[in-house]
């Protein structure tokens, strides 16, 4: 039975690799990446200027299916050497192609927070655009309807974003708050849950009470967690039950593991 959608007042890991040349800004306007252009391609929803092909990569099936997509959208295609490929490209393995775009479209908080069916995804400060990339592909994959991004202090859409979401970005509507905490708030008038995950959270995961309500699944930054302000604004801290040795999971993997969770508990 689903709880009542009003309610009471109220991964850790060590960043890794960055884009080789990261820029301010950024909102997904460079793609690499064979998946992550296709799927910019497939899904029609912002203007792609060009795609760059090597005229040298191996796999040329997978090159031929994305230059057919890039004709039958009317896009600019360029051959060119691989050596002028790895000049453009801001990721370490842009496989041969590199598309250049429209930002990625802004949706509006109130819009995803007034959906019935919402579950949000909140990032409060993942820095890391591996893990950044990681989260969206699980939260897409696991049925999110959008995701929430501070534009200060923490990872922007880059390339390497783009890359390692292979694709989700293309379909998943996405904020962008000044910050995460406000977000909460804006959250909470809504009448919708916030649900915090840390590993030293006071409930299970996997008894979460909540989770076929509207929610915003909360994910901190890598090393600290759930920053202080996001924390005090949530309604739960939910924790994943750890067995072995090891204390916590990385926020991707912790978020592959909620984002499931919560998404199979919606569809019973």
């Amino acid at each position: 039975m689903s709880p009542p959608r009003r309610r009471p007042p109220s991964g850790r890991d060590k960043p890794a690799g960055r884009d080789k040349r990261p820029a301010r800004d950024d909102r997904g306007q460079q793609v690499e990446g064979r998946r992550a252009v296709r799927e910019l391609l497939v899904a029609g929803r912002r203007k792609v200027h060009e795609v760059l092909l090597s005229t040298g990569a191996d796999d040329t099936p997978e090159l031929g299916e994305l230059e057919s997509l890039a004709r039958d959208a009317g896009v600019r295609i360029r051959p060119v050497p691989p050596d002028q490929i790895e000049r453009r490209a801001r990721t370490n393995a842009p496989q041969g192609v590199i598309a250049f775009a429209a930002s990625v479209p802004a949706a509006d908080l109130e819009d995803l927070l007034g959906d019935p069916g919402a579950f949000l995804v909140a990032l409060d400060g993942v820095t890391d655009p591996q893990n950044l990339g990681a989260v969206m592909r699980s939260a897409e994959t696991a049925g999110a309807t959008g995701v929430v991004l501070a534009t200060h202090r923490a990872a922007g859409l880059t390339p390497a974003v783009a890359k390692a979401a292979a694709g989700a970005l293309e379909h998943l509507p996405v904020a962008f708050v000044s910050g995460v905490p406000g977000a909460l708030d804006r959250a909470k008038r809504a009448g919708v849950w916030c649900v915090g995950l840390d590993a030293d959270g006071d409930q299970s995961l996997f008894d979460l009470s909540v989770a076929d309500a509207p929610l915003v699944l909360v994910l901190g930054a890598e090393g600290r967690g759930l920053s202080r302000l996001a924390r005090a604004r949530c309604d739960v801290i939910a924790s994943i039950p750890m067995h072995g040795h090891i204390e916590s999971l990385n926020v991707s993997a912790a978020a592959a593991v909620a984002c499931t969770e919560i998404a199979r508990r919606r569809a019973g």
